[in-house]
């Protein structure tokens, strides 16, 4: 049961480093930094479980896994660190508080000390650690050597010093946030750090405890086991800090995916029947959202654009009246306002295969109150939905219907789009 949780953590925390991913991409150098912490965590979790441990054994250096999960915790605490004291160390006030010094002070240092602090641990490991025979589990079958305890009293510095300082920025910051799931998420993040101290004072203290007054090794296991489960229960707590402000974030985006789905069909014939109006040939549905060179929001701007211009395009090729034909071809859909816009695109692109383009332009389509690209992309996705339904007879039927000079006296009655 022990183990499951273990593997349970590493796949949590890997989960948030592959969500945060585009922050290296896109986002600033705070969020690299806390991307870089998570993605640390990761590693070092995933170097606690079992099936890695036993891969990593393979290599002849002995307790090689133990090293490997110090060095990459050590990182993601450092990036953890930058992250915290650059982001939540700010101050506009003319007299900058003790706290943001400290924490600027701290960032600057960072680097330095986690430099020294990895040579000094990897110096400790190959000299005063006794690695004679290969551990089964690092802490317990070391448990009474002075030697680790040195070495992992140097370790648990700076997870001490990570923990303290954004134990009490984001204790701090929670008092301050205006949003809710800001408050609790920053609230439960803070707790875990706290959590992360009594950890990193605990850890230390059980190996020179064992030095100075020798353990029974079933009493140093039941301390071991207690303390890896809070750990574990802390990056839990942590994860789920972390994810709660970001769940409108990921509302919004799953939004926007959606939102593009819908328009594509209207995107990509209209891209494809003027290639200059997009920035790069449109391509097929998987591709497009496989593709990741433009961030998904600027994507769906670009796409309304793109369908805007290629319309005002079409009113070179369509009849004069057609958006008039459209609205009366579908006074009786469910949705007629989209519905006109959808038939006068599929009749207007059916136009351009058939007609050279007019001097003049055809009458415009209808304005709409848009507010902002969202708006205006919901308003296409009704377009789209309408649009995909049309079949190519329905348009050239459209078009005849149009191009009479008397619709009602010179066209036979059209049965109307349901």
């Amino acid at each position: 049961m022990f183990e499951y949780f273990k593997y349970l953590t590493a796949i949590v925390m890997a989960a948030i480093a592959i969500w945060r991913f585009p922050a290296v991409r896109y986002g600033d150098f705070h969020r690299r930094a806390l991307w870089g912490g998570y993605a640390g965590f990761a590693v070092a979790l995933w170097l606690y479980t079992p099936a890695v441990m036993n891969a990593v054994d393979r290599i002849p250096v002995v307790d090689l896994d133990a090293l490997l999960r110090h060095f990459a915790s050590t990182a993601a605490t450092i990036a953890a660190l930058t992250y915290v004291s650059t982001s939540y160390g700010k101050s506009t006030e003319a007299v900058v508080p003790r706290h943001v010094v400290v924490s600027r002070w701290i960032a600057r240092a960072s680097y330095r000390a986690g430099a020294v602090g990895v040579v000094l641990l990897t110096v400790l490991f190959f000299t005063v650690v006794d690695r004679r025979v290969q551990s089964q589990d690092f802490l317990i079958d070391h448990a009474g050597q002075w030697g680790v305890a040195v070495y992992m009293s140097v370790f648990y510095f700076f997870p001490l010093v990570t923990a303290a300082v954004c134990g009490y920025q984001w204790t701090r910051a929670a008092r301050q946030a205006e949003c809710a799931s800001m408050r609790i998420g920053l609230t439960l993040m803070a707790v875990a750090m706290w959590m992360g101290l009594v950890h990193s004072l605990a850890r230390p203290g059980l190996l020179w405890v064992a030095v100075i007054f020798p353990m029974s090794p079933s009493t140093v296991q039941l301390v071991v086991d207690a303390e890896s489960l809070w750990m574990d229960l802390l990056f839990l707590i942590v994860a789920i800090g972390a994810s709660i402000p970001t769940s409108r974030a990921v509302v919004g985006r799953w939004k926007t995916w959606r939102t593009l789905n819908r328009i594509y069909p209207l995107w990509f014939d209209l891209a494809e029947a003027f290639p200059g109006t997009s920035l790069y040939p449109p391509g097929k549905r998987l591709t497009e959202f496989m593709q990741v060179r433009v961030p998904i929001d600027v994507r769906l701007d670009r796409w309304t654009q793109d369908i805007a211009d290629a319309c005002e395009k079409l009113r070179y090729y369509a009849p004069r009246g057609l958006i008039f034909a459209a609205e009366d071809f579908t006074a009786s859909h469910s949705d007629p306002e989209p519905a006109a816009e959808a038939y006068w695109i599929k009749a207007a692109l059916k136009a351009v295969d058939t007609a050279p383009a007019s001097v003049d332009a055809s009458v415009p389509l209808r304005e709409k109150p848009f507010v902002d690209t969202d708006s205006e992309a919901a308003w296409l996705a009704r377009v789209s939905a309408a649009y995909s339904n049309i079949t190519e007879d329905q348009a050239q039927e459209l078009l005849v219907y149009a191009a009479g000079a008397e619709f009602e006296e010179e066209c036979p009655k059209v049965r109307p789009a349901t």
